[in-house]
């Protein structure tokens, strides 16, 4: 005979144990739980790894563009631009600036073009402080108008502040352009880089005959009464 229940409570089977019904309850809602907890885990780093990726290459990409542009050759134009015995004004784009930079990515240099393949291109900027030099036809010289530094049109010091010539650019003759290496900028840490280190020269020992007598000297010199 079954016997009546309180209204609310759910009738228990037979045999069922009240302390292990609430002991599975609480052991599936810890479960449950430890899944949402590892279920946010890993949501969060997925949304850090998505927002980290363009984040690492903003701040690294100019590492790389830079180290990946250094020996970057840029091209200033067909040779046919610069006629010989003429100096002009070239302009390229820095291969080591970004998109973003905007027009302070161009740069200029001059030109000087001596005969056939034979070229000189100087770097825009004074040896002095860097301010921009201008060429000037009639008088044949490079002129800076900050300080008043003058060179030559090869580039040499001709008089002022500056203790040295312009920098040049390393340059080569691909088909019909003239290109240059734009990557590294010409200055005195570029040439230092470049130069290449002077042979180490073996200082050679004294001849035997030198010996001979160095030991005769010392034999004697001993055998003097003290």
């Amino acid at each position: 005979m079954s016997t009546p229940h309180e209204p609310g409570v759910q009738p228990q089977p037979e045999g069922t144990n009240v302390s292990t019904t609430a002991s599975a309850a609480k052991d599936a809602l810890h479960t449950r739980r430890a899944f949402l907890f590892k279920l946010s885990l890993y949501l969060n780093g997925a949304v850090g790894a998505v927002l980290a990726v363009p984040i690492l290459g903003y701040l690294l990409g100019p590492a790389f563009k830079k180290s990946a542009s250094y020996n970057s050759w840029v091209s200033l134009g067909p040779i046919g631009n610069f006629p010989e015995g003429e100096t002009r004004l070239a302009d390229y784009r820095n291969p080591v600036t970004m998109v973003s930079d905007g027009a302070t990515g161009n740069a200029a240099c001059w030109v000087r073009r001596i005969d056939g393949k034979k070229f000189q291109v100087f770097a825009i900027n004074c040896a002095h402080l860097g301010c921009p030099v201008r060429w000037f036809e009639q008088s044949r010289l490079f002129l800076c108008p900050c300080h008043g530094g003058a060179y030559y049109e090869d580039g040499s010091r001709a008089s002022g502040p500056p203790e040295r010539g312009l920098f040049e650019y390393e340059y080569k003759i691909a088909g019909d352009n003239l290109m240059i290496q734009a990557g590294a900028m010409p200055t005195l840490a570029t040439e230092a880089c470049n130069k290449k280190p002077k042979p180490l020269t073996q200082i050679e020992s004294a001849s035997p005959a030198a010996s001979t007598q160095e030991a005769q000297v010392e034999e004697r010199s001993s055998s003097w009464p003290a």
